[in-house]
């Protein structure tokens, strides 16, 4: 979701695919080559059913692209659209499978991108290249006869009963899966889940949780992070508390009002596109209102990029790397 200032022990591996919503369905008179379709999984409640392994993907944004390239995907993709601010991709250890895709545009989703790369999938999310407004839609794709995944954290996206769908982290194991089964590589799927479990589980318990609030983007108003966005389950696994964890919302507009009055102790920058992190900091460090805002006050602020606040397989990481940080404030 590009937000509004742009618009893992073997009792592990036994979580396989079942416990995450996906169901094999061998055909009649399958081979071995083939034993594992049609198969059946469960995206955003609804059953989608593969005849064969999808050769031709295209995926929306660093998150979903990076989903595919982290189980070794990247030969079944004919491409992926993100902004020029996909940030640095030279420390994960799938980088190069950027290399093997191809980098279809920077701009916004659009079915002509799609059907150019002969697109037999559409991989993208609610807000994250599906938006009903401009008719990019999985039902419009169906209609010309390419299939679509929702990326299951974006479930969350809409009104009423489509809020608190699933939790992010379930919602990242959730998709790993289910890759896993239409694509095959059940096994690369429960070791990458195993190993995120595991890496989260590892992060020390703390003895307190700091006040976070997490600033992406907005001077008149602050743009930030409800209790449904992927942050908040983030910073809560890191040992913090998310001052807008009230917020029965993903990506929300606040109040200034609201950040000085809670005073949060740390201030996660959401580090993408224009301005920087660097600009945010110093409009954060310069606003008057905040100047007494313990974060501010005592310059503890912490910068993230957008893949690691967002569904992703770079979570676990980040929620490790957040919980070092978090570990160094005082108590009041």
């Amino acid at each position: 979701m590009r937000t509004k200032a742009v618009a893992a022990t073997t009792a592990l591996l036994a979580l396989g695919l079942t416990a995450c919503g996906a169901e094999f369905t061998p055909g009649p008179g399958a081979t071995t080559a083939s034993a594992h379709y049609p198969v059946t999984v469960e995206n955003c409640g609804e059953k989608l059913t593969f005849a064969q392994k999808p050769a031709r993907v295209v995926t929306n944004d660093v998150n979903i692209t990076e989903l595919m390239l982290s189980l070794g995907l990247a030969d079944r993709m004919a491409g992926y659209v993100m902004p020029d601010d996909k940030g640095r991709v030279d420390k994960v250890a799938w980088k190069d499978g950027y290399q093997q895709t191809q980098w279809l545009s920077k701009k916004v989703l659009t079915k002509e991108i799609a059907l150019d790369a002969k697109a037999d999938l559409v991989f993208a999310g609610w807000h994250y290249g599906f938006d009903e407004g401009s008719g990019v839609t999985p039902q419009a794709f169906k209609a010309l006869g390419v299939d679509s995944y929702v990326l299951s954290e974006s479930c969350r996206s809409g009104k009423g009963a489509e809020r608190g769908v699933m939790d992010p982290l379930d919602a990242l194991y959730t998709d790993l899966a289910n890759l896993g089964a239409i694509f095959d590589v059940k096994d690369r799927a429960d070791q990458l889940i195993a190993e995120s479990r595991a890496t989260i589980a590892a992060v020390p318990r703390p003895e307190r949780r700091p006040s976070v609030f997490l600033y992406d983007s907005g001077q008149d108003k602050p743009y930030t992070a409800g209790k449904f966005a992927a942050a908040d389950e983030i910073i809560a696994k890191a040992g913090g508390t998310n001052i807008m964890g009230d917020l029965a919302d993903t990506w929300v507009t606040a109040g200034w009002e609201s950040v000085v009055q809670r005073d949060p102790e740390v201030i996660v920058i959401n580090n993408y596109a224009t301005p920087g992190a660097e600009e945010k900091r110093k409009f954060l460090k310069s606003f008057p209102p905040l100047a007494n805002v313990a974060a501010v006050r005592n310059d503890r602020i912490f910068v993230m990029d957008y893949v690691d606040l967002v569904e992703s397989p770079r979570n676990p990481a980040a929620i490790s790397t957040l919980a070092d940080f978090l570990r160094t404030v005082p108590a009041r």
